[in-house]
Formats: C-alpha cells, sequence, structure tokens
C-alpha cells in the first residue's frame, strides 16, 4: 500500500474543497492535499458553463470555470497538492486516515493530522420520488442532461417537460432553449419556488417558459421514447387531483427535484448526522462530532449560492489548519441552534463556546415564504441578533451573525411577522 503524509487531507477538488485547501495553507499547514476521483479539479462546476457565480465573492459575473479556475490558480501558488483519479473508499476519524484506490498508486493511505470532508452533493432520480410510468429513453435528472449538453456536446431532447424548480431545472430551461428545444413548462409540486428568484425571471420568465406551482407528474407515457406526461394540480396534502389529470406531450422529463449530499464516507466513520439536512452535524469550525474532522459545502447543508460554500469552506479550511498545529480552542462549553417559527434547519447545529468574542454566520433555510419579517436569534430570552428582510423563502439561504460571547445555553432562530 502506498502511503502519504499530510498535515491536512481534503476530500473532494469542488469549490469546497479548493476553498477549505486553500484557507488551510493560508493558515500554516505546511502540506496540504486535496483528494479528487476526477481526473481534473472544479466539481460540478466543470459543467456550469452559464454565467452568475462570484457576484458577492469578487463582484464580478463569472461561469463556472472560470469561477472555480481563479482558486485552482491560487492553490498551486500556494504549492496545495493534489491527487486526481483517487476513489476515496473509507475514512477513519479517529486516526486521522484516508484510504482511497488510485490509477497511479493502486490503493493509497493517506495519513493527516486533520481531514476536511468536501464531497459536495447528488442529485435525487425519479426512483427516488417514485414517479409511475414506462421506463422510456428520455429521462434525466436536470444535471445529468447539463454534462451532457455542455460537455459532451449532446442534445438530449426536442421537446421537454422539467419536474421541479430548482436552480439547475431552470438553469436547463435557458439551456435547452438556447441550444433550440421546445420547453413546454416547468413543474412545481409545492405552491412555491424551490430555487432563487433570480433564476426564475432570467431562465423562465425570459424565455415564456411557464411555471405551474401546485402540480406535479402523475405519470410517464412511452416505450422506447418518451411520448408524453400526464400532470394534475395537488391538493393541500400534496396528492394529486387525478380528474383534473391533463396529458402532455413531450419527448423528455428533466428532473430536478432536490439534491442529497455526498455522506456515505461520513455515516461509515461514525460521525453524528443531522436528520434534517442529512448532513454532519458541525460547529461553528465546521468540526464535526469526530475532533480533527471537519466538513464543508453542500455535503453538509446543500447551498443556494457558490459564494457561500466558499465562504463556509475557508472556515473548515482554516480551524482543521489550527488542529493539525495543535492551535484550537477547547470549548468551555457546546450549545446546540435550535429552529424556532418558521426555521426548517440552521447551520451550523452547535456552538463551541470558548469565552472569546467572535462573529459566527447562522445559515438557515424558512420553512415557507413571507414577506415583511425579522430574523431573530434569541439566547435564552435575551434577542442578541435582528435582521429584517422584505421576503423570505425556501429556496434562498437566510444569514444572520451573532457574537458567540452573548451565547448562553440555548440559541433559537426565528422568523417573526412584523
Amino acid at each position: 500500500m502506498y502511503k502519504m503524509k499530510f498535515d491536512v487531507a481534503v476530500v473532494g477538488g469542488g469549490p469546497a474543497g479548493l476553498a477549505a485547501a486553500i484557507a488551510a495553507k493560508k493558515e500554516g499547514a505546511e502540506k496540504v492535499l486535496i483528494i479528487e476521483r476526477d481526473n481534473a479539479l472544479g466539481g460540478i462546476l466543470q459543467q456550469c458553463i452559464h454565467p452568475g457565480f462570484g457576484l458577492t465573492r469578487f463582484n464580478e459575473e463569472l461561469s463556472g470555470p472560470e469561477y472555480y479556475s481563479r482558486f485552482i490558480d491560487e492553490a498551486k501558488a500556494l504549492g496545495v497538492e493534489t491527487l486526481l483519479n483517487a476513489m476515496v473508499l473509507e475514512v477513519n476519524a479517529e486516526a486521522k486516515e484516508v484510504y482511497c484506490v488510485n490509477s497511479e498508486y493502486g490503493m493509497v493511505l493517506v495519513q493527516a493530522k486533520s481531514v476536511v470532508l468536501a464531497m459536495g452533493c447528488r442529485e435525487r432520480t425519479r426512483a427516488n420520488i417514485v414517479v409511475p410510468g414506462t421506463r422510456p429513453a428520455g429521462l434525466y435528472t436536470a444535471g445529468s442532461a447539463q454534462r451532457l449538453v455542455n460537455r459532451q456536446n449532446v442534445m438530449v431532447g426536442k421537446k421537454v417537460v422539467i419536474l421541479g424548480s430548482g436552480d439547475i431545472g431552470m438553469i436547463m430551461a435557458r439551456r435547452m432553449t438556447l441550444e433550440g428545444a421546445k420547453v413546454v413548462m416547468v413543474v412545481e409540486l409545492m405552491d412555491y419556488l424551490a430555487g432563487l428568484t433570480r433564476n426564475r425571471v432570467q431562465c423562465l420568465d425570459d424565455f415564456g417558459i411557464p411555471l405551474k406551482l401546485a402540480h406535479t407528474i402523475t405519470r410517464i407515457v412511452g416505450n422506447e421514447r418518451v411520448e408524453g406526461v400526464y400532470i394534475a394540480p395537488v391538493d393541500g396534502n400534496k396528492k394529486p387531483i387525478t380528474d383534473k389529470e391533463e396529458f402532455v406531450e413531450c419527448d423528455t422529463v428533466l428532473f430536478s427535484v432536490g439534491l442529497i449530499p455526498e455522506n456515505e464516507l461520513t455515516k461509515n466513520a461514525g460521525i453524528e448526522m443531522n436528520r434534517i439536512t442529512n448532513g454532519p452535524s458541525v460547529n461553528q469550525y465546521m468540526e464535526t462530532s469526530k475532533a480533527g474532522v471537519f466538513a464543508c459545502g453542500n455535503v453538509v447543508h446543500v447551498n443556494d449560492l457558490v459564494d457561500n460554500v466558499s465562504s463556509e469552506s475557508e472556515q473548515a479550511g482554516r480551524f482543521a489548519a489550527k488542529y493539525a498545529k495543535g492551535e484550537l480552542s477547547t470549548a468551555e462549553k457546546t450549545v446546540v441552534c435550535q429552529t424556532g417559527r418558521n426555521v426548517r434547519y440552521v447551520c451550523p447545529h452547535k456552538i463551541a463556546a470558548t469565552g472569546e468574542s467572535e462573529k459566527v454566520a447562522l445559515y438557515f433555510r424558512v420553512l415557507s415564504p413571507e414577506e415583511n419579517v425579522k430574523l431573530v436569534v434569541k439566547s435564552g430570552d435575551e434577542v442578541i441578533a435582528t435582521k429584517k428582510e422584505l421576503r423570505v423563502n425556501p429556496g434562498e439561504m437566510c444569514c444572520v451573525k451573532v457574537d458567540v460571547a452573548k451565547v448562553d445555553d440555548t440559541l433559537t432562530v426565528e422568523v417573526v411577522k412584523e
């Protein structure tokens, strides 16, 4: 077995892994390694050729490749090492060991002082949501269609129905239209948008693509190729109203029905998981329940903007380096972040209170859309942070910063109607 030793080992070479590795280097970790299963760094952004990245981080509108290439250049300049074509098989959280298989070295054991998990996420498929009907050609997740069109120059269909108003689905509605396809409609189960409002405007409204909220696909029709789908409105319990079912002709269906954090490695390492996000439970340092093992990006919770991913991942990389150097502060106590009114989850899930004053960004998603609200953070009965918002939506991340020194025994985040 080929053995390698590093201060910080980062699993995943997408935007999260790149940001974490760079931050670890800047914090003083001498040897930092990115382990990536693909033959190149960049992750999902390799196929995201559309603009819209880097607006908050770089104050520019960049494509996915333009965005991650800046991180790759910086990582190379700092001396971050990479192990490509390497599939990680196991992470030993106690020993800080990563076992992987590589095309050049065969079985590889990476021994580190700290580990950062940055494996990203994958899409839910038709099987995950159980759509009845036949199994013809022409059924794709939105991400797989994006890869085929953008990277492999393969046109997936000519007449398209998209299930789910997630960001990738709406972006692919625009992309398919620009490639000459007819996007018949986007169908969304919920009665509100699942993705960013800006994507609805730029990808659907600007191209005259109808969005049917509170609807779903009830059946897929076709033998060798998709011939069409039946769609129906849903009631308050999300059950299809079958007597209002209608047939929509199409030759392709794209599924944009949510993302699942890639956490098989995390679970097998015995790390505590959060049942809402399906990612590891982390504190403000992005440290998991296993000391010295950190996690960041969409493997923790699915973000809406890559700029948020980069910021959280820098936090993970910075404190992974501190842990590797023996400089991470010991917590006096741990405070669980609780959800209050109209809040689905909060990340970080815990606050490690060290007695020192530090600002922590609390990211969270709401359960349902509301307008003219106040985001409120309480420690016990004391309000320690507030922020006004004109509107909140489950598809868009909210953020409030708090001072850890003000956190007592409890911390609750809620949305209050003004």
